[in-house]
């Protein structure tokens, strides 16, 4: 067989992508976690945190939500529901740190945990560290820094 042959095989028995409703799911489910963080905010600003320690606690909070609910299995579950929308808040970075390191604990602490802690959180790091610091050299640049 092919490569154009099996990929029209594939495409055969391929079942369409319900794209409009995993992107009203992925909305919905990312919306509703940035609302709990909203509240989490306002919550941390009523017990008399500043706007910036209120932000940070904040992140603080979601990421140990998102790690805890992890651990628990729950938050796979909501993963299933609202599909990508459980990636790009903070928690999905607390989800994508907490999964592999539970997953390969097994291995052992340093071969396993700690070193697949990383495998999905690493590049996402590098490539953020690298991009500010990329931002940053232009901004100077053009005289804004």
């Amino acid at each position: 067989m092919s490569k154009e042959e099996y990929a029209a095989f594939l495409r055969a028995r391929a079942e369409p992508s319900p794209l409009l409703r995993d992107m009203l799911r992925a909305f919905v489910g990312g919306g509703l976690i940035c609302v709990l963080g909203q509240l989490v905010l306002t919550g941390w600003g009523a017990l008399g945190l500043d706007r910036e320690s209120a932000a940070t606690a904040t992140s603080v909070t979601l990421v140990f939500l998102g790690a805890l609910l992890t651990g628990l299995g729950v938050y796979d579950d909501l993963a299933k529901l609202a599909g990508a929308g459980t990636l790009v808040p903070i928690t999905g970075f607390a989800n994508s740190v907490a999964a592999p390191a539970i997953e390969f604990k097994t291995e052992g602490f340093v071969t396993g945990m700690a070193v697949k802690m990383f495998s999905i959180a690493g590049p996402v790091i590098v490539f953020g560290t690298v991009a500010g610091v990329l931002y940053g050299v232009i901004l100077v640049l053009l005289g804004g820094g």
